[in-house]
């Protein structure tokens, strides 16, 4: 499977090689490396340039190294794990700055709306409209339940990115999602109309994407984040 490392580059060589392979699906998911030795012999390394090349390999989730009698390096594939995990790390911390992180949800909400308002079917405009209505509700009922409020707003959020049926829309708004609430904390003011002013957005945005109304749509879910980026960094500049 494998040929001789280039000698003048030989770690990355081996770490390119098995990723090659991974990707092109010649390695599949559960599948296991050869054993140490025969790996040393194909690629012509070392055993302590082996063994870094799979340490790289498991930090970027493609194998787990298992110890013991059935240990081995074991193919874990290709996924979106690792880069969830970075990114999820950069919006827990607030690495990103409250306006670069508005102007990427700016953009690609935009884009997950319109796309909604495309492929919706009926089945998603009635999922939709379930959780715009348990928003209302969350919100009448007071101050108490302001948190499930925002949590229900965030649901609704990631609805219409599963509407898309795109993974990659899907696993980027999940991470930002389920990872935001430290921008909340310190920047949204949690007045009800404040909320109420949110609700609505969020009535007007689900109305386009059950009209069909592609433009719309994406016109009204950058406005809303505009907006409440806007009400967020006049109160972190307060």
């Amino acid at each position: 499977m494998f040929r001789k490392a280039k000698q003048n580059r030989i770690f990355q060589d081996v770490v390119d090689q098995i990723q090659d392979a991974i990707v092109e699906g010649r390695l599949k998911a559960g599948d296991q490396l050869p054993a140490e030795r025969k790996l040393q012999e194909e690629f012509n390394v070392s055993r302590g340039t082996l063994r870094e090349a799979l340490r790289v390999l498991e930090q970027k989730g493609l194998i787990e190294i298992r110890t013991g009698v059935a240990g081995g390096s074991v193919i874990k594939g290709v996924s979106t794990e690792q880069v969830s995990e970075s990114l999820a790390l950069l919006i827990r911390y607030q690495k990103v700055p409250l306006s670069k992180l508005a102007e990427f949800r700016e953009g690609v909400e935009g884009i997950v709306a319109g796309l909604a308002a495309e492929r919706a079917t009926e089945g998603d405009i009635g999922r939709l409209r379930d959780l715009l209505e348990r928003a209302g509700q969350h919100l009448d009922q007071g101050e108490p339940f302001w948190d499930a409020f925002v949590r229900t707003d965030e649901e609704l959020h990631l609805a219409l990115a599963e509407v898309t049926a795109n993974p990659l829309f899907i696993t980027v708004l999940t991470t930002v999602y389920h990872n935001i609430h430290t921008y909340y904390e310190s920047y949204l003011p949690m007045e009800e109309s404040v909320l109420r002013e949110n609700y609505q957005d969020l009535r007007d945005i689900v109305a386009a994407v059950g009209e069909r109304e592609a433009a719309r749509a994406t016109e009204l879910a950058r406005g809303h984040v505009r907006r409440f980026n806007e009400r967020m960094e006049q109160r972190g500049a307060a």
